[in-house]
């Protein structure tokens, strides 16, 4: 696993994950207690959980980095 840590996250900040080929753009909204983020797509501004990205899995390209505009 490259890029940054699960724990390494902030609200309010953009970032961009990649995973089995696919790349998601979003901002971070809120940290749940059981540790799981609700982010926001920066695209279509859909709302959503990180877990829903990783249901299937982490692929070998599995990354997690800050986006920087």
């Amino acid at each position: 696993m490259a890029g940054l840590s699960f724990g390494a996250l902030r609200t309010g900040k953009k970032y961009y994950l990649i995973n089995f080929g696919d790349r998601y753009e979003f901002q971070i909204e809120t940290i749940t207690a059981q540790g799981d983020f609700k982010v926001k797509d920066l695209h279509t501004l859909e709302r959503y959980f990180i877990q829903d990205l990783l249901k299937f899995g982490k692929g070998k390209d599995f990354e997690i980095r800050e986006l920087h505009e």
